[in-house]
């Protein structure tokens, strides 16, 4: 371990200086050194302010997506454990921005540069009790720093897919190292589980399921939309269309062409500038399809044979639960988004064919609770289909519905293994 850290430290600067050459010509780079500007002084903050306490949970999520399987966890331990403190790192401005007044964390801050004197000085300040990383993102020398100051190190939500690059002969070495100093590493399935422990030689490895699933259904259990849009859709067959993109809208706006007045279509594009919905709008117009804007106010000049165009965001969990079939946008772009969202609402769920990077929708495939769709005229049909056979819909949206629940209390085992930890200590 000596060698490798001597080996990881030399390269660390290197790179280091590398990126801020980049930055020069990237604006993304710019931004990562620009927003840890000020990272420490407000660490430094928040340890005058912080008072006593319980312990202190850090998280670390590298991005938005990797956090919403942070917040079951957090919830359940400032339940548990009412005074702990918790700590929020992210890698990305998206999950910072999104997350960065989050009510359940004591203090949101960007994860800093991994140089072995920032990790030391971040360690000293907030002085964790348990580390917890969420799914990936793994930064050697802030982990180590953390274990030799007595805490407890957890993997949660982990999954290692066959031909990993984790799994490649030179990377597997570093890999080993870093996943050698975890205490403990729960997995979302048992194929998972063993990969680890075959891969790495490790021990301590445990399936608990994947939280995002203990998530959505809390969610789901305390989902409520506007009154107005409830009553325009009831007793409607509703397709929710949910973080678009334009590739996506290329797909689904021939589909919808012919279907007037028999489904209400609801619209959710991922962004929601106005830009993007001024294009929108646009293309609606060119294929002569009749929209509202949500945020014009849903009265009674809607109609549910228009279109909705919902040019508002953190919307789309709560309108999956008015929803009779889900599209999940992203799948004819890099990756399809979240399809636990709709499923947990035991709907049936259709996303475009780049999946590769979100195990739950193969295997909601394969558990025939969703479907891949390649074209406008495949995805035509499938609404055919499910809107003209009720029982067709049913049967597939019990399936997705079913695929959630028997995945539900990874929050639990995993929230019990980080009280252990931090009482062990």
């Amino acid at each position: 371990m000596k060698a490798f850290a001597v080996f990881y430290n030399i390269c660390i600067p290197v790179i280091a200086a590398a990126a801020r050459i980049a930055a020069v010509v990237s604006p993304r780079l710019r931004t990562w050194f620009r927003v840890r500007t000020a990272l420490f002084d407000e660490l430094e903050r928040s340890v005058v302010t912080a008072g006593s306490r319980g312990p202190t949970i850090w998280f670390h999520a590298a991005s938005a997506g990797e956090f919403e399987q942070a917040r079951p966890l957090i919830g359940s331990l400032k339940t548990s454990v009412p005074d702990c403190r918790i700590v929020v790192t992210f890698q990305s401005p998206s999950g910072y921005d999104l997350r960065r007044n989050y009510p359940d964390a004591d203090l949101v801050v960007y994860h800093p540069a991994d140089t072995l004197r920032n990790a030391r000085r971040f360690v000293r300040l907030v002085q964790p009790d348990a580390v917890v990383v969420m799914r990936y993102d793994f930064w050697f020398n802030h982990l180590a720093c953390a274990e030799r100051s007595g805490a407890a190190l957890i993997l949660a939500g982990a999954v290692l897919r066959n031909g990993s690059i984790y799994q490649k002969p030179v990377v597997q070495t570093v890999y080993r190292r870093i996943f050698s100093l975890f205490d403990r590493i729960y997995t979302v399935s048992d194929t998972d589980k063993e990969r680890f422990e075959e891969s790495f030689g490790l021990s301590g490895v445990v399936t608990a399921g994947d939280p995002r699933c203990d998530q959505v259904m809390q969610r789901k259990n305390s989902a409520s939309i506007s009154g107005n849009l409830k009553t325009a859709c009831a007793n409607r067959t509703v397709l929710v269309a949910g973080s678009t993109w334009k590739a996506d809208e290329d797909i689904l706006l021939p589909a919808l062409n012919g279907w007037r007045g028999e489904i209400t279509v609801i619209i959710v594009p991922h962004e929601t500038d106005t830009g993007n919905i001024r294009r929108l709008e646009r293309e609606l117009q060119e294929r002569n399809l009749s929209y509202s804007l949500f945020s014009q106010g849903i009265d009674d000049a809607f109609s549910p044979g228009n279109i909705l165009v919902v040019d508002t965001r953190g919307m789309l969990a709560e309108l999956y639960s008015i929803a009779s079939i889900a599209y999940v946008g992203g799948g004819f772009g890099i990756n399809v988004h979240n399809t636990l969202e709709p499923a947990v609402y035991a709907i049936p769920v259709l996303f475009g064919p780049n999946h590769q990077n979100s195990r739950e929708a193969g295997e909601l495939i394969e558990a025939g609770g969703a479907m891949e769709i390649t074209s406008s005229n495949d995805l035509r049909q499938r609404l055919r289909s499910l809107v003209r056979d009720p029982s067709e819909r049913r049967r597939t949206g019990d399936r997705a519905g079913r695929f959630v629940t028997e995945r539900l209390g990874a929050t639990a085992m995993i929230c019990s293994g980080i009280l252990e930890e931090v009482d062990s200590r």
